[in-house]
């Protein structure tokens, strides 16, 4: 079979992949937060009441610890998916040869600022800011024109 058709997309789209890659790996880590709080928080054994039958099935601190060792284990894969694609991404910017538009799309896109603040770091005026992005925009993809989703 041949290589599987790739959406192409604007560079707007293509940058903001890497926001929404770092949520996802946020949010992971707070499921991984809950998971551990779960597991430190299970109820210890009762002794009072008489056993009839040793059963592990409803072990509840192993399946909460592989569980967390499972989410562990995808998130330090993701970081490292991410680190790789966002370090991809910042050669990408950096190949422009503009410095205005590697400053504004590093700002807006691998630091997720505002247009306004990238305005007041770089002590132009907002308009002026919004204009570079937009010939930045325009400059990245005809740099990248096959642009494609990241993950």
């Amino acid at each position: 079979m041949g290589e599987e058709k790739r959406k192409v997309l604007s560079a707007k789209q293509y940058l903001g992949q890497l926001e929404i890659i770092d949520t996802k790996i946020r949010q992971m880590e707070e499921e991984l937060a809950a998971l551990k709080t779960d597991a430190c928080g299970i109820s210890g054994i009762g002794y009072g009441r008489e056993k009839v039958q040793t059963c592990r099935a409803n072990d509840p601190l192993g399946g909460a610890v592989t569980r967390y060792v499972a989410l562990n284990e995808e998130i330090s894969a993701g970081i490292d998916r991410f680190a790789d694609i966002k370090h991809q991404v910042v050669k990408e910017i950096q190949s422009l040869n503009n410095v205005n538009h590697i400053k504004v799309l590093f700002k807006v896109y691998v630091q997720y600022k505002s247009l306004k603040a990238a305005s007041d770091e770089m002590g132009m005026s907002y308009q002026y800011v919004r204009n570079i992005h937009k010939a930045a925009l325009e400059a990245f993809e005809n740099a990248h024109p096959h642009m494609h989703y990241l993950t």
